[in-house]
């Protein structure tokens, strides 16, 4: 841990449908991250409200981007003075279907929102039927001790081009809610995208996953050369790497990836 450096943690739970109690257990793993140094807490994908599985019961516990939830998470994030990131099943205009949204949240409000542009309709799994996916738009950032963050949620991870948009908005470091659901090979997968998008866009990633019996765990941070920096196996927990400024930089003098690509990200 350098002087300079900056904490990010990894917070790996289990969202219920009780809504207090995944706050409860915000609140538990956000009071432990930083106390460890963190100052950018991620949190799974879908910590507002979870449940397997999807029905009803998922648009009529919904919420509106300024709602109990993401109050709830401004005063946390208040009292001790960190960014949380963290899933939030959103409200969508038409009722019947919710927006899969990911909210940056800091003591003076919210500093950022993604909302998950590819739908998990794979693996036997339809997200779409209960989910509608987002709008292709610039990438949202937001700055902490001089490192940008970005977002991206669970199976955007699979589409290369979602992490090279962030590279190109300038982010340092991608944060990835997930709930990256188990079966074979599945925790290759995981591990292996999320190394892949820190080496091909030589900036940091950190994922947070829903430990098992349905995520796989293994929430992890990793660094632009693809080293895991801080990782969780399948408990409840928290991770906290603390992020050199300079890595990115001293990784792309020797690396100069970005700059020596001939091709370009462009929406379909």
């Amino acid at each position: 841990m350098t002087h300079d450096s900056v904490g990010v943690a990894v917070a790996q739970f289990a969202p219920t449908a009780s809504k207090p109690q995944n706050l409860d257990a915000i609140g538990d793993l956000a009071r432990t991250a930083a106390a460890r140094g963190a100052r950018v807490v991620v949190l799974p994908e879908y910590s507002s409200y979870f449940v397997d599985p999807f029905d009803t019961s998922l648009a009529e516990n919904a919420e509106d981007l300024d709602g109990p939830f993401t109050s709830a998470l401004r005063d946390l994030a208040a009292e001790l003075d960190v960014v949380l990131v963290a899933g939030l099943v959103e409200r969508a205009d038409d009722g019947r279907r919710v927006r899969n949204a990911v909210v940056a949240v800091a003591g003076t409000g919210i500093r950022a929102v993604y909302r998950k542009l590819h739908l998990y309709d794979a693996f036997g799994q339809r997200e779409s039927d209960w989910v509608a996916p987002g709008e292709i738009a610039p990438p949202e950032t937001f700055e902490v001790d001089g490192l940008r963050f970005g977002l991206m949620t669970c199976y955007d991870l699979r589409f290369p081009e979602v992490a090279r948009t962030l590279a190109d908005a300038g982010v340092d470091v991608a944060l990835v809610p997930a709930e990256w659901v188990r079966g074979p090979l599945k925790e290759h997968h995981w591990a292996t995208l999320l190394t892949s998008r820190a080496i091909e866009n030589t900036f940091f990633v950190a994922g947070a996953d829903h430990p098992p019996p349905l995520g796989v765990g293994h929430s992890m941070v990793i660094d632009p050369q693809g080293v895991a920096l801080a990782t969780i196996g399948t408990a409840t927990d928290v991770a906290v790497a603390h992020i050199d400024p300079g890595a990115i930089a001293r990784v792309r003098r020797v690396n100069p990836a970005l700059e020596l690509r001939r091709f370009r990200v462009t929406p379909r």
